[in-house]
């Protein structure tokens, strides 16, 4: 096998779950190769260069295996490698929005039956 249409190869690797949800990521302008925006049905080979948005996480990988069927995750790892840049940067904004999140009070309890009702007047609903 020496080239697999591109989104069976992103829904084989694991990253959608789905054919029709890596289709929809593709055609959304979410995954580029080499650089530049493709097709669903765009081939790809080994040492090409995918770019991913997924999910506020940006994925840079370079294609290493190909597969058209979907395996366990373990051997869906060994079809491509991702930069160490892409790792760092994900992870750093991993942690800038679990710091922004911790900031935010979480109630301790539900609100209530009467308490519910002032806030449905207050939203206007």
């Amino acid at each position: 096998m020496d080239k697999v249409r591109l989104d069976k190869w992103l829904w084989a690797s694991r990253f959608f779950k789905t054919r029709k949800d890596s289709v929809d990521a593709i055609n959304g302008g979410k995954v580029h190769l080499n650089g530049a925006r493709v097709k669903p049905s765009r081939n790809v080979q080994i040492d090409d260069r995918l770019e991913i948005t997924r999910n506020n996480e940006k994925y840079v990988i370079t294609v290493t295996g190909l597969n058209d069927k979907r395996r366990p995750a373990k051997e869906a790892q060994l079809l491509y490698n991702e930069d160490e840049k892409s790792i760092e940067a994900r992870e750093s904004e991993r942690e800038i929005r679990r710091i922004n999140n911790a900031s935010v009070a979480m109630p301790t309890t539900k609100p209530n039956k009467k308490q519910r009702r002032q806030m449905d007047r207050f939203k206007g609903s």
